[in-house]
């Protein structure tokens, strides 16, 4: 099981703050780091600087990283229309060597839209448009060179895209779905993606999931899916760091209720193998604290190595 990280800059947070605590990732050892796409917080407290762009966030650290993986989770369907998300995802890829992994969502917060002038439709509009994004993108970089690639659907059409430029990575960036949903969620996974994620839940919730996006995929056929599960964590060398950390984790907020995971070291290290033994293979450790990289030492150092 990998450890890598889970940021939130939608909190406030400046571009400066976030490649320091990238960096500090992949010195450590973290295998990836990815961050939310949203515009407006959730957290009652949360004020200046205001949010960073997912994907200009992420250019600049494809340049000034090296070797961890990054992303987003999840990068919402209204936000950016398809064709144009196509080519800046590619362009990231080439840009970071071929690193970067698209997360990609329905969308769900309503503030994020009417904050800045995002057209928000109903639940299931929203989800035709995620389908229909998914087969865009992906038809996009499977294109082959110097051939052309048409597209009519209910929300999006293309008419003779060169299908330009191509990621990095061959056949095309790695997809991630993700969701508690039972029957939707799982299924446009099981199509399009590589990764099925699960968001903040228990290992009993997780079980059900997990069972459910397996056997979409093996309706539609294809090699398994890669289970993911973020989480909270709160751990620390002493009662006080782990209080301190898990209060940060329950700040009132718009967010759904979740209980973090927290404890030592070893505790947290036990848990984990519970979401291992469900066949996760990733987990998404939540950095509420961009400035606690104290943090990142310590589950590099006394929680990683126990995962491998």
């Amino acid at each position: 099981m990998e450890l890598r990280l889970f940021t939130e800059p939608y909190h406030g947070a400046t571009y400066d703050e976030l490649a320091r605590a990238a960096r500090h990732a992949e010195e450590c050892g973290f295998e990836g780091f990815f961050v939310a796409d949203h515009y407006h917080p959730m957290h009652y407290t949360d004020a200046s600087p205001g949010p960073t762009d997912a994907w200009t966030t992420l250019a600049g650290l494809a340049r000034e990283t090296s070797r961890i993986r990054l992303g987003t989770l999840m990068t919402s369907a209204t936000f950016r229309h398809p064709g144009p998300l196509a080519v800046t995802v590619a362009q990231v890829d080439a840009m970071s060597g071929g690193r970067v992994e698209l997360g990609l969502g329905a969308g769900w917060f309503a503030l994020d839209h009417s904050a800045y002038g995002i057209p928000f439709p109903p639940p299931a509009e929203r989800f035709e448009r995620m389908e229909e994004q998914l087969q865009i993108v992906t038809g996009l970089w499977a294109t082959p060179p110097g051939e052309r690639f048409s597209y009519e659907g209910r929300h999006y059409r293309l008419t003779d895209s060169p299908a330009l430029p191509k990621p990095v990575q061959r056949p095309g960036v790695p997809i991630i779905v993700g969701g508690r949903g039972p029957r939707r969620t799982p299924g446009l996974a099981a199509r399009y993606a590589d990764e099925f994620n699960l968001p903040f839940t228990s290992p009993e919730q997780s079980a059900d999931l997990f069972a459910g996006a397996r056997a979409a995929r093996e309706a539609v056929g294809g090699p398994p899916l890669i289970l993911s599960v973020c989480l909270g964590i709160a751990s620390g060398r002493t009662e006080a760091e782990i209080d301190t950390r898990l209060a940060l984790l329950h700040e009132p907020s718009r967010l759904p209720p979740e209980e973090p995971l927290h404890g030592p070291p070893g505790k947290i290290v036990d848990v984990l193998g519970q979401y291992a033994d469900l066949g996760a293979s990733r987990v998404y450790v939540r950095l509420r604290d961009l400035s606690d990289l104290d943090h990142l030492d310590l589950l590099a150092a006394e929680v990683a190595p126990q995962l491998s």
